[in-house]
């Protein structure tokens, strides 16, 4: 770090370096131990500070204005409790791979762990953010501050990406330094997107080449790949996705099958597919059936963490690089081949079991099957579709509501409930005027209703469309299926929405009957600001069973 005569204060630093690599927006709860840092963006009035009502709030907007922007998102929290508040969001972000930078505070340098009694002084907060981070990081000095902060933004941006903490003690914080003249021209080194070993890639160049019915089966570390993912398809291979890896390609695509992966008919397909190629991808529980699904034993898997190798299903292959790189690398290599000689009939196969899927699976939604089609007509093409953990996004918005763009989806992947208001907002505030519907259950809506008020303090544009079934349906589900239909502790009291909509002062519209949801979520999108479509689902009537019993659980059932 090279000073310059100029004096200015650490969290003029944070402040400088924030704007300096690109952020506009950043989030969280100011308080005692960030206030230099905030008091920094403050005056300096060139970086956006959303003031959320809690610091689990600010996380989960910080991380889905990432997802949907493409920025770096960026937490501000206050030091013990503060910190501790965002470890669910953190949790969600390191789930959802997103690039987070996680400022804190801590007490004064002389104070820390030693419990002594200050002021939100808590037992090795480090290693809790460690816990629930990617990584996490202690400045002991005020040099150091710059080199930890390049350090930490660099790694967050570093796939696999995720949120990385960084405590800064608040005597640091207000200490003076001379200005680092390297500040003004700073730039985040990311390492270059290595496609892995090519010996490996020409190996799994030759098996794919020898495949008559191949298909790419796309994760998170690969949604977006678009562009090589496409130079794939339009070589014959199709394409099947993880609910986070929706959007690679546009799902209307004639060779995409979405995120159908678990309904019969696509359950069909898998099985004629003789290579499988996965890229970025855990295949995790939720869209293999628990790891129960049979997958081709011919399988491929190519991941920037060589821990992933063997995690869920094995492979024959496991090639380490990150996930884009290696695809282009591959495609490249079968396109200077002479491309595929594929089977005829494999598209056309796809197709049938794509437009089976679409057509069956809706059935098993009851009153609720046209809400798909209803949400989507009503819905611009660029829209953003935010969800949280709720019936009907575990049943169809996770699978048959068609989405365009990886980043028009944003639901908790940690499958908690709650995030998903918050998640609306913090996608709404980076949208750059795309429309933006956030379902949540109506339990999941009342976890964090004081975040209601921090949409309409900051403008955010956004509908909230609450199914509104007065409990928590998804326990329900699974107390019908495991627990000999015992309900216990799942009837949830809550306010009158219509009410709280007047006294917040924004659009309501409530939904009674199955067929106006679109038109009631068509009206609360020509308002500006936040507005809730109300889905009364007691005059509706109950979602069908859906649950079933996992393999772990089938036959323990109590």
């Amino acid at each position: 770090m090279v000073p310059s005569s100029e004096e200015i204060s650490v969290g003029d630093l944070v402040a400088e370096f924030l704007q300096q690599i690109g952020v506009t927006t950043t989030f969280g709860v100011i308080s005692i131990h960030n206030i230099p840092m905030l008091d920094a963006i403050g005056r300096r009035n060139a970086i956006r500070f959303v003031m959320a009502r809690g610091e689990a709030g600010g996380g989960h907007m910080a991380d889905a204005y990432a997802r949907v922007s493409g920025e770096l998102g960026v937490l501000f929290t206050s030091t013990g409790p503060g910190a501790a508040n965002a470890a669910g969001a953190l949790v969600e972000a390191r789930f959802a791979g997103t690039p987070m930078l996680h400022l804190t505070g801590q007490t004064a340098t002389p104070n820390i762990d030693l419990g002594q009694g200050a002021v939100h002084d808590v037992p090795d907060q480090l290693g809790m953010l460690r816990s629930v981070s990617k990584s996490g990081y202690r400045v002991r000095s005020a040099n150091s501050v710059l080199g930890t902060l390049v350090k930490a933004a660099s790694e967050a941006m570093t796939p696999p990406m995720g949120p990385v903490s960084i405590e800064i003690p608040i005597d640091i914080q207000r200490t003076k330094i001379a200005r680092p003249t390297e500040l003004a021209t700073l730039r985040l080194s990311i390492p270059i997107a290595d496609p892995g070993d090519v010996e490996t890639l020409n190996e799994i160049a030759n098996m794919v080449k020898l495949a008559k019915r191949p298909l790419l089966w796309v994760g998170n570390g690969a949604k977006f790949a678009g562009s090589v993912v496409t130079r794939l398809v339009d070589l014959g291979i199709p394409v099947i996705t993880s609910w986070n890896g929706r959007g690679v390609i546009p799902e209307d695509h004639p060779m995409s099958l979405g995120s159908l992966a678990t309904t019969p008919e696509v359950g069909e397909f898998l099985e004629s597919v003789d290579l499988l190629l996965v890229a970025g991808s855990r295949l995790r529980g939720h869209e293999t059936a628990d790891m129960s699904m049979r997958l081709p034993e011919n399988l491929i898997q190519i991941d920037v963490d060589p821990a992933a190798n063997g995690r869920t299903y094995a492979s024959r292959i496991f090639h380490c690089g990150e996930a884009a790189a290696a695809l282009g690398a591959l495609a490249d290599r079968l396109a200077f081949n002479g491309g595929l000689s594929l089977d005829e009939a494999l598209a056309n196969d796809l197709a049938a079991a794509k437009a089976a899927a679409y057509e069956d699976y809706p059935k098993a939604f009851g009153e609720y099957a046209s809400f798909p089609t209803q949400m989507r007509a009503a819905m611009p093409r660029d829209a953003i579709w935010v969800r949280d953990i709720t019936l009907n996004n575990s049943t169809w918005g996770n699978r048959t509501f068609p989405i365009y763009n990886p980043r028009d989806n944003v639901y908790p992947i940690g499958a908690a409930i709650g995030p998903g208001m918050q998640l609306g907002i913090g996608a709404a505030l980076g949208s750059n005027g795309r429309k933006v519907v956030c379902m949540c259950g109506d339990g999941g809506f009342f976890l964090n209703l004081a975040e209601l008020w921090t949409a309409i303090q900051e403008k955010a544009d956004i509908v909230f469309v609450v199914m509104n079934d007065k409990g928590y349906g998804v326990i329900k589900h699974i107390q019908s299926t495991l627990y000999g239909g015992r309900h216990f502790f799942g009837d949830l009291l809550g306010p009158d929405l219509e009410k709280l909509s007047d006294v917040a002062g924004i659009h309501y519209v409530k939904v009674d009957s199955v067929d106006d949801l679109e038109k009631g979520v068509s009206a609360a999108l020509r308002v500006t600001g936040p507005s809730i479509v109300e889905v009364n689902m007691k005059a509706i009537g109950d979602f069908p069973q859906y649950f079933k019993a996992p393999p772990y659980a089938a036959e323990n059932k109590t």
